[in-house]
């Protein structure tokens, strides 16, 4: 059935007063911050400003329930687990249209978004029962080894906007596997879905204190109040390079189990021998979803000279089709970027492209009487590999071409970026795509595919996208430490 943004009954019953979810109670703050429609700047919610106290006593909660949930049987766990998944599911219009409200996703990108977030919630019900380890006999004999993984403690877990449900539930539903309690700080301009997926979890049966919830305005000193306190043994923040730093500065103060996410900057390769009109349809996909505001958003088209001009006439003219909209236009394919903060920062580095030689060659209509936060898909031409545009991370819907002449250059030129968090390949060789696939400083690369996100894989980047990753086995155990046992096993005979 088609939605309509969340209407104010269904964000009502959240109670966003009450946004606090401390001990497994919701709770009012001494303040609360607005939340708007980035499709419409209107206000739709007034939720609760959490406080370095409110930080403090989410701590407080998660550290006395850890005792409990550690030792809690990994079947039980499970079973928490699954219920969320399940709750997921059966409430998917719900939460699309949230997340359309908060974040101004179309719908397709919106109940997209939920299918994938309660994923997580599956696979790591099914990892929380296989829990790893080894036995063995030591070289030299009279001493076996048994290797077992133990859970980390209480875990501070920072999201940020642009999947306001995947990258909550990417988060909790490992840590929750491996027996870790969680402090969760979602990012202030999307608090309503965080809500929502703490309520599920709480209805799935999620004991008193194991998930709690502290949405704020000052994430500086609420994070800072986490990283400060003895009891957090593990930060996992997603978000930008700069404030990963940051934190990462911090935590090493106390030498924080610590998980980053951070910025990308994708290049998205096409050979001469590639399906172009495979191609164009991967790049829709790489580019474009979400509006281009993804970490894994295709930021650089590294077009081989040979088919520049065909896939440059085939991609503009796709792009030019797309339609741009608030979530309550069904027809839209493109929502509103978050802010208007973030529609003047995209037009900037386009107008500085266009100053310093490139050109639009193809934009999508925009409706002039649009009154949200709104930036027409555009590709860009004549975009040279050091140009300013090429090495910043776009996030919006702006596709600069650069053209290459060998695969050589088309290595350089991907692997001069500092991030390396994701990467696509289109050759019609897969020998030859396999080859450049291996050549790039990438965490993962989409092989004639658009999209790499997916909750059975390991996600993340090298360089300065990141440490660490999620989903897969690896999601789970960044949040055990390992630790053996040496039994004394005397020699026989």
């Amino acid at each position: 059935m088609p939605l309509t943004p969340a209407v104010d009954p269904s964000i009502a019953d959240l109670d966003p007063a009450r946004a606090l979810f401390i001990d497994g109670s919701w709770k009012p703050a001494t303040t609360t911050f607005e939340v708007r429609d980035p499709g419409s700047g209107r206000v739709i919610a007034a939720v609760a400003d959490g406080s370095a106290s409110d930080a403090r006593s989410a701590v407080d909660s998660a550290a006395a329930a850890w005792t409990s949930w550690r030792s809690t049987a990994p079947r039980t766990r499970a079973d928490v687990l699954y219920g969320a998944y399940e709750r997921m599911r059966a409430d998917l219009d719900r939460l699309a249209g949230l997340i359309m409200s908060e974040n101004g996703k179309c719908e397709a990108d919106a109940r997209g978004e939920v299918t994938y977030a309660a994923e997580f919630f599956r696979w790591f019900a099914e990892e929380a029962v296989r829990p790893g380890g080894a036995f063995g006999e030591s070289p030299a004999g009279g001493t076996r080894t048994i290797v077992t993984h133990r859970s980390v403690g209480v875990a501070a877990l920072v999201t940020p906007w642009n999947f306001p449900a995947a990258m909550a539930t990417r988060k909790i539903a490992p840590a929750l596997a491996a027996g870790c309690t969680v402090v969760l700080k979602p990012a202030e301009e999307t608090p309503l879905t965080a809500m929502a997926i703490a309520r599920l979890l709480e209805e799935a049966g999620a004991p008193p204190g194991v998930v709690n919830l502290v949405p704020t305005t000052d994430a500086p000193t609420v994070v800072s109040t986490w990283l400060s306190d003895s009891r957090v043994r593990k930060i996992s923040f997603t978000g930008s390079t700069n404030v990963g730093r940051i934190l990462l500065r911090q935590a090493a103060d106390r030498v924080v189990n610590s998980s980053m996410e951070l910025g990308g900057n994708a290049p998205f390769i096409v050979t001469e021998d590639a399906d172009l009109d495979a191609a164009v349809q991967g790049a829709l996909v790489a580019k474009f979803r979400n509006g281009g505001q993804a970490c894994t958003a295709a930021n650089r088209f590294l077009v081989h000279e040979a088919v520049l001009e065909d896939f440059g006439a085939r991609f503009g003219a796709a792009v030019e089709t797309l339609r741009t909209g608030p979530a309550s236009d069904q027809r839209a394919q493109i929502g509103p970027v978050i802010s208007a903060g973030a529609a003047a920062r995209i037009e900037r580095v386009v107008a500085e492209a266009v100053q310093a030689g490139a050109r639009v060659s193809h934009r999508a209509p925009l409706d002039p009487d649009l009154t949200g936060h709104f930036v027409a898909p555009q590709v860009l031409r004549d975009v040279t590999p050091d140009a300013a545009i090429a090495s910043e991370e776009i996030f919006g819907p702006v596709a600069p071409i650069i053209r290459c002449s060998s695969d050589e250059e088309i290595l350089t030129v991907a692997n001069q970026s500092e991030s390396g968090l994701a990467a696509y390949v289109y050759a019609g060789d897969l020998q030859r795509a396999m080859r450049l696939a291996e050549g790039l400083e990438a965490g993962m690369v989409g092989i004639n595919r658009g999209l790499v996100s997916d909750p059975a894989a390991p996600f993340g980047g090298v360089k300065q996208s990141g440490l660490g990753r999620e989903g897969a086995r690896e999601g789970m155990l960044e949040y055990t430490e390992t630790q053996y046992f040496s039994v004394d096993w005397p020699n026989q005979g």
